[in-house]
């Protein structure tokens, strides 16, 4: 039987092969998406296709990358016939899926003849065909009208590529050489990944590896369990609101209970709106790590984050609604529920934890599309995601224009835009008067224009919080709302914030603001040197 320390030498050892296969698509990949705005997950799973390790990435994707393997082995792939030298890829949200710019692709890892575990990873390609330039069509209904679909499949047989399905998916896809270039990438992570606890079976043997993952999530759900015994038990309520789901106009209800019992947590998401004609649908894996990330967010202690943690909570959904969508709903947008559920976890966390969760943030994927069109017809695409404020907690502001929450993105370097795209970027920087008041002011949202440098473009805007703002805590005020608009020859003119095949000219000028965070507390009992300073710096 291994020790404490052999454990957390494996432990250790595990999450560094996670970060490794991080590092390889990082210094490999080939868009802007990936390698930029570091739109990727990686993750070490256990025999049995528990998530045991991961790298310090995107919760929305960690959180659900080790239900999606877990729902291969049990629908779609049987486990004996998955070999070590193959690897399976898939991006179909109704066989383990996200969305169809998310690429997942799993290999096993064997040792002497025993599965002693799985690698994987999921990159967001900036391109997967569809109705609208990068796959993220605001309009669609149906998932058909969003991209290639890939079954679960073996891309990778007895190590040899599948080039007809490689050929597939390079003729459906807008940016064929970024797209399998960033696929390719994912690929090598794997053998990354595979390489790394190959060498630590080689040293531990397979029995005590995979004794070390079992025991390595049990400590997690005791960590997890002690945690929730720190909650005071009782029935904690809450609810916010999509503006609409691009297609209706109609506002969308996310409503949570959430119930803590000893050390055990019951989510009840039955109140959630049916799911929508618009893409904004999700998936019970896309909504649930919403769910698992708030929880954890909210604990107090470090613990390994991984399927251990999920243990103590049950979810429950209601099939056929925002949060458990059923075939073949659209779902490109679907991380305004994922995002705005995290908003409805701290509402309800707040009222057990009142002096550690903070107010809403932003709360959306402010998603900005462009297809550039050449005068020899040569297109190029970008897909951007902006990000606004953090909403203020109860000892300190919220943070300014930061990526939080579901998100962990970085932005795209202006020339980096500049120096690929014939785009300019024109202005960057916070809104003034965008967080919410209180006695601890809510983060700023921030402000970015694109001007269109080409003869024509396409623009399509995927975003949310332009109708129901962040919410303030403990008399703190809301955040600001989004705004976002074309400009022509001097003119403004709003750009509804879900909008396809918006057409634009030479010229042109795209310009978002996104929201602040919500406030904490009485904006009567800010510092007086607190709001001096914010004056002079311009915030307010």
């Amino acid at each position: 039987m291994l020790g404490p320390i052999e454990i957390e030498v494996i432990r250790n050892a595990l999450t560094a092969a996670a970060a490794e296969m991080d590092i390889t698509i990082w210094r490999t990949s080939r868009s802007t998406t990936v390698r930029e705005l570091l739109d990727y997950s990686t993750a070490v799973f256990d025999a049995e296709g528990n998530n045991v390790a991961q790298s310090a990435r995107i919760p929305q994707h960690l959180n659900s990358m080790g239900a999606a393997l877990r729902t291969l082995l049990d629908r779609f792939v049987d486990a004996a016939d998955w070999n070590a030298d193959d690897v399976v890829i898939t991006n179909d949200p109704y066989c383990g899926g996200q969305h169809l710019n998310d690429v997942l692709a799993f290999k096993p890892v064997e040792h002497e003849g025993k599965r002693i575990a799985y690698v994987g990873s999921l990159c967001h390609h900036i391109d997967m065909g569809g109705m609208a330039p990068g796959s993220y069509a605001a309009t669609a209904t149906e998932v058909f009208q969003e991209g290639l679909r890939i079954p679960p499949l073996k891309l990778i047989e007895g190590g040899v590529l599948n080039k007809s399905i490689w050929a597939m998916i390079g003729q459906n896809v807008r940016k064929p050489a970024l797209m399998l270039g960033d696929l390719q990438s994912q690929l090598a992570s794997l053998e990354v990944g595979a390489a790394s606890i190959a060498r630590l079976a080689t040293r531990y043997g397979a029995d005590a590896l995979l004794e070390a993952t079992a025991r390595i999530l049990d400590m997690s759900e005791a960590a997890m369990r002690a945690a929730i015994r720190a909650m005071p038990d009782g029935r904690y309520e809450f609810e916010d609101f999509l503006d609409d789901d691009g297609v209706t106009g109609d506002p969308i209800r996310l409503h949570a209970v959430l119930a803590v019992a000893g050390d055990e947590i019951t989510v009840d998401l039955t109140g959630c709106a049916d799911q929508q004609r618009g893409p904004i649908n999700c998936t019970p894996a896309m909504s649930n790590c919403a769910v698992y990330y708030s929880i954890m967010a909210a604990t107090d202690g470090a613990m390994p984050a991984n399927a251990g943690c999920y243990r103590p909570v049950r979810i429950i959904h209601r099939d056929g609604s925002v949060t458990s969508c059923r075939a073949p709903a659209s779902v490109a947008h679907r991380v305004a529920v994922s995002h705005r559920l995290a908003n409805v976890m701290f509402g309800c966390l707040h009222q057990a934890l009142p002096d550690r969760m903070p107010a809403a943030y932003y709360g959306g994927s402010y998603v900005a599309t462009f297809q550039t069109e050449g005068e020899d017809g040569s297109r190029e695409v970008l897909v951007e995601i902006e990000i606004g404020g953090t909403g203020a907690s109860p000892g300190r502001d919220g943070v300014s224009a930061w990526s939080f929450g579901m998100h962990n993105n970085s932005n795209i370097p202006i020339e980096m835009i500049e120096s690929q795209m014939p785009l300019t970027i024109t202005h960057y920087g916070l809104v003034s008067g965008s967080g919410g008041a209180g006695a601890h002011r809510g983060g700023l949202g921030l402000v970015r224009e694109w001007r269109l440098d080409s003869p024509a473009g396409i623009f399509t805007a995927n975003m949310d919080r332009f109708r129901f703002a962040p919410y303030g805590l403990a008399g703190g005020q809301p955040g600001s709302l989004g705004r976002l608009s074309r400009i022509r020859d001097g003119i403004t003119t709003p750009i509804a914030p879900k909008s396809d095949g918006v057409r634009l000219l030479e010229g042109d000028i795209v310009r978002l603001e996104t929201s602040g965070g919500g406030g904490f507390g009485d904006p009567a009992g800010r510092d007086a040197a607190d709001t001096a300073r914010d004056k002079a710096l311009g915030y307010t």
